[in-house]
């Protein structure tokens, strides 16, 4: 486990290095390392420190929700085609956002738009929470979630029909399209205590989540409580997904792909796929945004579209295998 866990960190500090060299003014390993550090020319530390270090840190922090979220998800749902998007939590922090860039609220501030993505994540966190706390079953959460998804991508819709001018619809559907280009340290910091809270709490439902694998029965005899088992990572998810979801835009399928190209390393136990889903999920994030960043495309390809390209293919191959397997 080890072993695995090292790797992928290794892999993630490549790719982090030659994200950060990477651009309109290209820098060798010494030079990002001398601007990172302060220790080359004031060029080169604002270049790295202000303009490509935030791309960076989103994507870890991006692809650490997303793939972990994924994996937990489908270890408490014991679905293997679920992932963040499911609950609607996604969607129902894009609708805040759409709602934000809608009515022109952005024009007040730049937290605005943040700020009511986070918002509509926590109304479809509380609602499901509150599912949870009574009792409910995984297929009537899952059910709930499929009901907020559809809701916020009607009204999400709705939006984009009535915009009133083509410049907020094109606000609307680069935002939806997901990026995490031209992004501050603001931005990084507005995210990263609602993930670190969120990855925490994922983290602590990892031993409950490899006793669930005996059934719910046996998990509950031995001392799993399946309520707080849920709501440790419904909270979670939202946390972590809706803060990133607020200042990235909606990435999909990174949660659905990650933990099944990683799960057979860890020999199918859910608790331990947390941590490598994390950092695999990184990886993926940043190395599809450094793809978008080599391709000589005519307008600048959008990172949710290239994790579409690659995850909705997977989706279909999953379906197709989970048919084979049903009696």
């Amino acid at each position: 486990m080890l072993a695995l866990h090292a790797t992928l960190a290794a892999v993630l500090l490549v790719l982090s290095i030659l994200s950060l060299g990477l651009g309109a003014a290209p820098m060798g390993w010494g030079e990002v390392l001398g601007g990172l550090f302060g220790t080359g020319p004031e060029e080169h530390r604002i270049i790295v420190r202000q303009i490509r270090l935030p791309r960076v840190l989103l994507a870890w922090l991006l692809g650490a929700a997303l793939g972990m979220s994924g994996a937990a998800l489908q270890g408490l749902l014991r679905n293997p085609l679920a992932e963040p998007g499911l609950l609607g939590i996604s969607a129902s922090a894009g609708l805040g956002a759409v709602l934000a860039l809608y009515f022109g609220l952005t024009a007040f501030g730049i937290w605005i738009l943040p700020s009511l993505a986070m918002a509509g994540a926590l109304g479809a966190t509380l609602l499901l929470y509150a599912l949870t706390r009574g009792g409910t079953s995984n297929l009537t959460l899952i059910l709930a979630g499929v009901a907020l998804s559809s809701l916020a991508g009607a009204l999400t819709s709705l939006a984009l029909n009535l915009a009133p001018n083509p410049a907020s619809v094109q606000d609307i559907v680069l935002w939806l399209l997901g990026s995490i280009a031209d992004r501050s340290l603001a931005d990084v910091g507005l995210v990263l205590p609602f993930v670190a809270v969120g990855l925490v709490l994922l983290m602590a439902a990892a031993p409950a989540l490899t006793l669930l694998t005996l059934g719910e029965a046996e998990a509950a005899s031995l001392g799993v409580q399946l309520p707080r088992l849920r709501g440790l990572i419904i909270t979670g998810s939202a946390l972590a997904v809706g803060a990133c979801v607020s200042v990235t835009g909606t990435i999909g399928f990174v949660g659905l792909v990650v933990p099944h190209l990683l799960r057979g390393l860890v020999r199918h136990q859910p608790g331990s796929l947390l941590l490598p889903s994390a950092l695999g999920g990184a990886v993926l994030v940043l190395g599809a945004d450094l793809v978008i960043r080599l391709l000589d495309t005519p307008q600048p390809l959008m990172l949710g579209v290239v994790t579409a390209l690659v995850g909705a293919p997977f989706f279909l191959a999953l379906v197709v295998q989970s048919r084979r397997t049903l009696p």
